[in-house]
């Protein structure tokens, strides 16, 4: 399994803007799909945001398109996610996953990632 470590979640207003970072080891972003989840206090964890191993094609949950992007970087072997015209209802923890290496299926499906961060919570007051 691969080990991921979120952090940049924080207290802002609405309208603002805050990135996440996910920092993976043990397996290459590059090689797995790695996707973005949110779970708000007292509901299920829900799909945000996922990228393509190989060709980073990215999907997007409908309520987050448009203002928030999923992105990577090799380099550093890390997943970012850019959050911006930040809503209240945007307020829960966040968790970065991975599938296992080269799969690619079912992306807006917790049960898809075999690895899970701790998660980050993100706070937006109106």
């Amino acid at each position: 399994q691969v080990q991921l470590v979120e952090s940049g979640g924080g207290l802002v207003q609405a309208g603002d803007s805050l990135r996440l970072s996910c920092a993976a080891s043990g397996r290459t972003v590059s090689s797995s799909s790695m996707g973005w989840f949110r779970q708000p206090p007292g509901k299920e964890r829900d799909f945000v945001a996922a990228i393509k191993w190989g060709n980073g094609r990215t999907y997007y949950g409908d309520s987050v398109k448009g203002r928030f992007t999923i992105s990577r970087d090799n380099a550093k072997n890390t997943v970012y996610l850019q959050m911006n015209s930040l809503k209240p209802e945007d307020t829960a923890v966040y968790y970065c996953g991975a599938m296992p290496q080269f799969y690619s299926s079912g992306y807006d499906d917790r049960t898809s990632y075999d690895s899970w961060g701790q998660g980050t919570q993100d706070t937006v007051s109106s």
